[in-house]
């Protein structure tokens, strides 16, 4: 490489560095000043006498050094996840390392206060490795190949989020506090964090830098490492591991923060740091000035607003327009994740047979969904239908949902050659959501026309967002998902920050955003079954280009497909089918994953055959979630969608583990 390029690839994530760490710098000495007074900067370090001192000594400096220190340790995991897996998507939530301490977290608080109270890390730490482990129980068989983590750690992220979301819902009164925490919280009132997070952080970067060279090779192709020698699964095992390290030791020490993970390597390659050494330098880096930055941003806001502003929310905040900013400049030598191996997949030989099954099975299902009950006396079936009016338009709106969800989620797996993606990677849902909560908090008494105008509006500008950011790279698939991630991101990230102001008006929308068909009226339900059926249809002459876009960009241009514009047409699809469902029932985060993997899985390869049976399969669960949580644990209800989470994930990991 010439001198002169090599010189600007350097200066390019230098001066990002350089520019996050100069604002940073700037807040901090104005925070700093304000705190000490006419104290003394060398007494408050040394010997701090003075009430100013004293605090810059016991919260101010420990903080401002966490900061640094977590944002690191994302980074180098975040760097170490992504070259392993070889994906830009992955990060240290990939392996469900958040919400394996938060589920830890959220129980410990129930069943032993103090022990959560007293013993925060620890518990969180344990959750964290649970977590962990079982993804790597679920994709040992496979040589802990990069796609089988990626599909095992978000299954396992969703299951634990959707059981930790339950027990919060439940127990609002209880572990209110857990939104802050949740959403990460820097502040400290000594240097245990400091002392504990400062080796650690140490000994991972140097353990990192011993495996620079063998971790490098892994950007050959599978066949061509093993012939240098590499120990492929010893390697994947031991990087992971450091990984999920250093991302459980900073959620159990200040909370979840995991947007720099996933933002910090994929700032420093976009901005010039192309080989992996280079990611390894400027990633954490990168990731403790953008923390560094956006926690002194937090302080400042702290005396405008109080003390709720969460840090990791506002990371993200700051992190996503960055990331977006240098998308445009993302380059097209970014690969998707491989398998070690090829999986053979079961392939029906008669589809249509095995699509009347499963019509049949749904057909089945709606039985006891509209007449089963549960009351006072126990379960029974109200064959007089006097609830039928009541109960038909959440059915309804479940199987209409459920089956948008999973057609959206069947088109962008195929679109992008990813299985792990699913609707809410476009952020749809997620700008849904957000357009929703501003409504509520802004009117109070909006009615439900407004609230539903509202969220169209929301997905509406999220699509057309994510329409003009990967238009330059014609809406290939891994700005596609980067874009959906960067722009989901940010949404979720104001959203925590609303609910972890612990606002009454806030916390009220938490069934909603699980995905609840509560509050589903006759006009809405029959909205979904006619958008089901009506984009159902519309995809139909779209299969062909399914089933070949999955080939590669060169192999469907080969035969006369348009990949721009059939990228640009199925994207649009898949907002209209996103939008749609979230508007009716929630924002639900894991039919749209489910539902394309069981019917694949049970032999529907083609697409056509494929969407349809991922849409049946969809309907199923949802309406089979809709009942059960409606009736399980009378007279209080689980929301759709969380327990469609909690039903179908287990089955998709022991299939996972199957394969």
């Amino acid at each position: 490489m010439p001198v002169a390029e090599r010189s600007v690839r350097l200066f390019r994530p230098a001066t990002l560095v350089l520019v996050l760490a100069v604002f940073a710098a700037a807040l901090s000495a104005e925070s700093l000043f304000a705190r000490i007074g006419s104290g003394s900067l060398v007494q408050a370090v040394v010997r701090p006498g003075a009430m100013g001192e004293v605090v810059v000594h016991f919260s101010w400096l420990p903080r401002l050094l966490v900061s640094w220190l977590c944002g690191a340790a994302l980074g180098l995991s975040g760097v170490l996840m992504q070259q392993v897996l070889r994906n830009p998507l992955a990060s240290p939530t990939t392996l469900g390392v958040s919400a394996g301490a938060h589920l830890a977290l959220v129980v410990a608080t129930l069943a032993v206060p103090g022990l959560a109270g007293f013993g925060r890390e620890a518990v969180a730490l344990a959750g964290s490795g649970v977590a962990a482990v079982l993804v790597f129980s679920l994709a040992w068989n496979k040589g802990l190949a990069p796609l089988a983590v990626v599909l095992a750690g978000m299954v396992v992220s969703l299951y634990f989020g959707a059981l930790g979301a339950t027990l919060v819902l439940f127990n609002q009164n209880y572990l209110a506090g857990l939104f802050i925490w949740g959403a990460g919280s820097l502040a400290q009132q000594d240097w245990s964090v400091v002392l504990h997070l400062a080796p650690l952080v140490a000994a991972a970067g140097f353990g990192a830098a011993l495996m620079v060279r063998p971790l490098a090779l892994l950007d050959l192709d599978e066949e061509g490492a093993r012939s240098l020698g590499v120990p492929l699964v010893g390697l994947r095992l031991a990087a992971l591991a450091l990984a999920v390290v250093l991302a459980a030791a900073v959620v159990s020490a200040v909370g979840v923060v995991g947007f720099i993970g996933l933002a910090a390597p994929a700032l420093a390659t976009l901005a010039g740091a192309r080989t992996f050494g280079a990611r390894l330098v400027w990633g954490p880096l990168i990731g403790a000035s953008l923390l560094w930055f956006t926690d002194q941003l937090v302080q400042l806001l702290a005396g405008i607003y109080g003390d709720l502003v969460p840090t990791g929310a506002l990371t993200a905040l700051f992190g996503t327009p960055l990331l977006l900013w240098l998308l445009p400049r993302l380059q097209r030598d970014v690969r998707p994740p491989r398998m070690a191996a090829p999986v053979l997949e079961p392939r029906l030989d008669r589809p249509g047979l095995a699509l009347g099954q499963v019509a049949v099975l749904l057909a089945v299902l709606l039985v006891p969904a509209l007449l089963l009950s549960h009351d006072a006396g126990g379960w029974s079936l109200d064959l007089s239908g006097d609830f039928l009016d009541w109960r038909w338009p959440r059915v309804a709106a479940a199987l209409a949902a459920g089956g948008l969800l999973a057609m959206a989620g069947t088109v962008t797996q195929r679109v992008t050659g990813n299985p792990m993606a699913s609707p809410e990677v476009l952020g749809l849902t997620s700008g849904a959501a957000l357009a929703l909560i501003v409504v509520v908090m802004a009117l109070p008494g909006a009615d439900r026309a407004t609230e539903i105008a509202a969220g169209a509006a929301g997905a509406a500008l999220t699509t057309f967002g994510l329409l003009a950011l990967t238009r330059r790279a014609a809406f290939a698939p891994d700005s596609i998902l980067l874009a959906g991630i960067a722009l989901g991101a940010l949404f979720d990230a104001l959203v925590v920050a609303v609910t972890a102001s612990g606002d009454p008006r806030a916390m009220t929308l938490l069934a909603w955003l699980a995905g609840s068909t509560a509050r589903v009226g006759e006009s809405e339900a029959i909205t979904g079954l006619v958008a089901l059926t009506v984009l159902g249809v519309a995809a139909v002459p779209f299969t062909r280009w399914l089933d070949l876009l999955p080939l590669g960009a060169v192999t469907a241009g080969a035969v006369g497909v348009d990949v721009r514009l059939a990228r640009l047409l199925l994207l649009l699809l898949t907002a209209v089918m996103t939008a749609t469902a979230t508007l009716i029932v929630g924002p639900l985060t894991f039919v749209g994953l489910l539902a394309p993997h069981l019917a694949r899985l049970a032999g529907f390869s083609r697409a056509l055959p494929h969407l349809i049976a991922a849409a049946l399969i969809g309907a199923l669960v949802m309406v089979g979630a809709d009942a059960l949580g409606r009736t399980l644990i009378y007279p209080r209800q689980i929301p759709t969608g969380l327990l469609a989470t909690l039903i179908g994930a287990p089955y998709l990991l022991w299939r996972i583990r199957r394969l």
